[in-house]
């Protein structure tokens, strides 16, 4: 298993700047979730959850996508973190189907 990433002991600085995301991102943005873990390669990433409004899911997904993405990382230096991010992204009403917990 590869070394611990320097991210792992910034989650606060990670947290606080998903924070600012969500709000600036409102109302497209519900919220966002994530997590660090090893990737298929066996290196660290932060997998992000996203959960989208409906109507920005519709009608402006790779906008708010795009946007999402960039804000992020915007704010948080993933290389000097050791983390790669993945981003995942589902509508309210999706989650609210599926009810996955690690989204809510």
């Amino acid at each position: 298993m590869p070394t611990m990433p320097a991210g792992l002991a910034k989650e606060a600085e990670i947290t606080s700047a998903v924070a600012e995301v969500e709000k600036l991102l409102a109302p497209d943005v519900v919220r966002i979730r994530y997590e660090m873990d090893t990737d298929w390669s066996g290196d660290w990433a932060i997998y992000f959850r996203v959960v989208l409004s409906d109507t920005a899911s519709k009608n402006r997904l790779r906008k708010v996508a795009t946007n999402v993405v960039w804000r992020l990382a915007e704010r948080l230096d993933f290389p000097a973190f050791g983390l790669f991010p993945y981003h995942n992204f589902r509508s309210k009403s999706e989650q609210a189907e599926l009810r996955e917990e690690a989204w809510a």
